[in-house]
Formats: C-alpha cells, sequence, structure tokens
C-alpha cells in the first residue's frame, strides 16, 4: 500500500509542479490567438469550454489502455507501479502536452504535418502512413473489443478472435451497431455527437476508478497491495516477456503512447485559450496515469498477489475483459458492475470513433481535402472503416494488438524526437525531450528483436546489444539529417 500511495502521490504533485515548469517552458501565453478563433468552421474547429475538452481527451486517449493494459502489466509485478509514475510524469504527460501545444501554436495541424515541419518531408510521409495505420487498428481493436465485451455480459458467446468462420450472428450485430455510431461520430460535427456525450462518459471514468480506490484503501486488509522491493520480473513466462521491452509496451496508455499525440490536434481545434494546455494534455494524461495505477493495484491485490493474477490471467486465457468483469462484481456488486462494465465499453468506444475521426483528419490534411462540406468527409472516411473491418475478421486479436503496441510506441519515439528538435528550435531545454526520445527509441528497437510476434531471439544478451547498436544509429542519423537540414 505505501509503494502505491507514494506513486499516487507523486502523479498528482506532478501536475502542480512538472507540468507547470513544462507550461513555462513553452512560452504559454492566454494572449496569443487560437484555431478555434482563426479558422472556425464549424466541424471540427468550434470552441468548447475547457471542463468539456478535458474529458474528451482523457476519453480520446484513455481507451481501454490504462484499464486492460495496467491489469495485464501487472502481471510482471509491482515494477508496473514505477513504470506507470515516471513514464506518466516524465514521458508521457510532458509528450502528451508539448506535442498538444505545438498543434496548438500551428493552427491544429495533425502530428504528421507537425513532424514534417520539424523533421522532414521523408519523416512527414513515413508518419502519415503510420499515423493513419494505428488509428485504423487502434479503430479496430475497439470496434471488436467492446463488442465482446457486450457479448460476454449478455450470455452470448464471447470469442477470443472475431473471424467469418466462427462468429455469431449476434456479435456480428452489435459490430455493426458500434461500426454506424462510429461512422456518425466520425463524420458529424464534433459538438453533435462527441461534444454532447463524451463528457458523460468521462464522469463514469471517474466514478469508476474512485469505486476501486474505495475498495482498496477502505478493504486493505482484504485486498493487500504488493510492495516495491525489487525490480523482480514475476510474469508466469519471464524468459520470453523481460521487464524491457515487453513492460514498457504492454502498459503504454497509462505511461506513454503515440496514439495520444494523434489526438491532441482535434482538441487543439476546439480550445479557447492557450492556458488551457496544462490541464487538457498535460492533466488529462496524469489522470490516465492515476487511472492505470488503481487497476494495476486492485488486479495485484484481488487475486492475492501477483502470482495469484498470473494463473487468472492463464486461466481465463488472458481475457482482460472477464478479469476486470469478476474483479467489478465481487469488488462493487452485480449491479453496480454493470455500471463499470458500461463504463468501460463505453471508453473503448469512445477512443475507437475518436481514432477513425483522427484518421479522417490526417488524410484530410495529407491531400488538403476541405471538411466542410459532409459528402468529402464521407468520401475520406469510407476506405477507412473498410479496411478496419477488413482487419477485424482477417487477423486475430493478439495480432493485431501486438502490432499496435509496436506502431504505437514506435510513433511516440518520433514524436518525442520531434519535441526535441522544438525545444532545440526554441532554444529551451533540451533533456526534458531527448532523454525519454533515447529511452523509447532503445524500447522499440529492442522490442523488434525480442518480441515473439517479430524476430522473437532468444539471447536477450544479443538482443539488447543490436537495440542499443539500432538506438545510436538513429541518434546519429538524426543529427546529421538535423545538421544538414538546417544549414
Amino acid at each position: 500500500m505505501i509503494t502505491f500511495l507514494i506513486c499516487l502521490a507523486a502523479l498528482i504533485t506532478a501536475y502542480f509542479t512538472y507540468g507547470k515548469y513544462l507550461e513555462k517552458t513553452c512560452d504559454i501565453d492566454a494572449k496569443n490567438p487560437v484555431p478555434s478563433q482563426t479558422l472556425y468552421d464549424g466541424v471540427d474547429y468550434i470552441p468548447m469550454p475547457r471542463w468539456k475538452i478535458f474529458l474528451i481527451q482523457l476519453l480520446n486517449i484513455a481507451g481501454l489502455g490504462p484499464i486492460f493494459g495496467a491489469l495485464l502489466g501487472a502481471a510482471y509485478g509491482p515494477v508496473a507501479f514505477l513504470w506507470i509514475t515516471l513514464g506518466g510524469i516524465f514521458m508521457g504527460a510532458m509528450h502528451d502536452f508539448v506535442a498538444g501545444v505545438i498543434s496548438l501554436k500551428n493552427n491544429g495541424l495533425s502530428l504528421p504535418e507537425i513532424i514534417g515541419k520539424y523533421m522532414g518531408n521523408g519523416t512527414k510521409m513515413f508518419m502519415r502512413v503510420a499515423s493513419v495505420l494505428l488509428m485504423v487498428l487502434v479503430g479496430a481493436v475497439f470496434i471488436s473489443q467492446p463488442a465482446e465485451l457486450i457479448a460476454s455480459n449478455i450470455s452470448m458467446p464471447c470469442l477470443e478472435t472475431i473471424a467469418f468462420d466462427n462468429i455469431s450472428w449476434e456479435l456480428f450485430a452489435i459490430l455493426m451497431i458500434i461500426l454506424v455510431y462510429y461512422i456518425l461520430a466520425t463524420v458529424l460535427p464534433i459538438d453533435k455527437i462527441i461534444g454532447r456525450f463524451y463528457p458523460i462518459f468521462g464522469i463514469a471514468l471517474f466514478v469508476m476508478a474512485i469505486s476501486i480506490l474505495f475498495v482498496l484503501l477502505l478493504q486493505s486488509d482484504r485486498y493487500v497491495i504488493p510492495e516495491l522491493d525489487s525490480l523482480h520480473n514475476y510474469i508466469a513466462d519471464a524468459e520470453h516477456n523481460p521487464i524491457v521491452p515487453m513492460l514498457f509496451t504492454t502498459i503504454a496508455c497509462g505511461a506513454i503512447s503515440g496514439f495520444h499525440a494523434t489526438q491532441s490536434p482535434m482538441m487543439a481545434r476546439c480550445m479557447t485559450s492557450e492556458k488551457q494546455s496544462r490541464s487538457i494534455f498535460y492533466g488529462a494524461m496524469i489522470a490516465e496515469s492515476i487511472i492505470a495505477l488503481i487497476w494495476a493495484a486492485i488486479a495485484m491485490a484481488f487475486w492475492g498477489g501477483v502470482e495469484g493474477l498470473n494463473n487468472a490471467i492463464a486461466e481465463y486465457n488472458g481475457s482482460a475483459a472477464r478479469l476486470v468483469s469478476i474483479i467489478s462484481e465481487t469488488t462493487l456488486g452485480s449491479t453496480v458492475a454493470i455500471f463499470v462494465i458500461a463504463g468501460i465499453v463505453a471508453c473503448a468506444i469512445t477512443s475507437g470513433d475518436t481514432a477513425f475521426r483522427s484518421a479522417r483528419l490526417i488524410v484530410a490534411d495529407m491531400f488538403g481535402i476541405s471538411q466542410r462540406n459532409t459528402m468529402r468527409r464521407i468520401i475520406v472516411s469510407l476506405p477507412l472503416f473498410a479496411m478496419g473491418l477488413v482487419i477485424i475478421f482477417l487477423l486475430p486479436f493478439r495480432t493485431i494488438w501486438s502490432y499496435f503496441a509496436w506502431t504505437n510506441q514506435t510513433l511516440a519515439a518520433i514524436t518525442l524526437w520531434c519535441i526535441t528538435i522544438y525545444l532545440i528550435k526554441k532554444k529551451k531545454p533540451v533533456a526534458i525531450g531527448f532523454i525519454p526520445a533515447i529511452i523509447m527509441t532503445y524500447v522499440c528497437t529492442t522490442y523488434v528483436f525480442i518480441a515473439p510476434m517479430m524476430m522473437g531471439m532468444e539471447n536477450h544478451t544479443v538482443a539488447y546489444i543490436l537495440g542499443g547498436v539500432a538506438t545510436i544509429a538513429i541518434c546519429v542519423i538524426a543529427y546529421f539529417k538535423y545538421i544538414h537540414k538546417n544549414k
């Protein structure tokens, strides 16, 4: 419990300290004009109140990450607390804040266009493809998983893999209902669906997390949270799942996620003052880290320790949805558990639709397609939904998630390098972005060598050395490319 409380206090304190420092570093000024004022279009550029934008941003970036990811990441042991806290403060929240501010100061540009401005056209083209792919992967995951979660809680078959040869008509109907909603949320002006319903879902997300927190605090004798006394890897198959890089990709949204930087431009287009940046960008990420911390704690405590959690994961075939259902029903009662499950479904759906909406904006920015006209928005969106459906029906969920995990953190690493260049150009402290950029580049390169879905090298020592060599090579190439670009 002591480790948990220290991490919780550190996250809250960071908002008022490191967040304030970043605000000064980025020269936040309430007098500067913002995109919602200068580029208002009634569709994507619409001013909204800060509290509403904060809740929308939180739901956009959260999804199932701080719940499912934290629960599965807790299988590594109390070291997960350390990654969530330090990653959330110095990497994730910083990443979200500075990337969001850069977009805000550049007319709400989407992430690939920002990358192109600071890192060149080659990187921009890669980011365009990678960002759209990531958005479609996220959208596919957050169509399939809510559908399965709904099906499992109304006595339908909960299938690990949605595919043409084993899908039930009931599950297919749920998929289609979610898809229709996604299309509407992607195409309609942001204030019609997202602006109206997301704040309600955001409040539900907080209530859900606070309810679990009360269980941990008031029943601490029954649910004992393990303390961090070493960096030992407790996961069942530790040989094939080392902490570096696997924990760093399992718990992404609770610590750092490249997906977040793709969402920030949507909110940058709705803000009414630069002064809102700390609460909306840094604050939403800190809130997400707190939610991840709570779910990681209950996951370890509920099953009587990390070993019990690993046994439960094996028993339920890695179904985080099932584990969450059991925890909710046992700790909060069946009636409250229904609302918890509904909240989790809402979290997934509200990240899925904004993923497709973000993909639409990226494609529109890429080809210079005005989004004022409804038909143009539909034309841009439909191919994206078609890609999402193909992925759902042809690839197993675990395969989708593995590639999503790597693509997601690779985008985070590239965004961190962009932030570093931005800080250099503004003559600001470079270490803010450079150190996280080095760490995440190393995580992503070693993942390629170690992850079973990729090269899956048995000799991890060699994999770590190769990851280090690749990281150094990327740094050298980036340095000389930067020097050449700025001659």
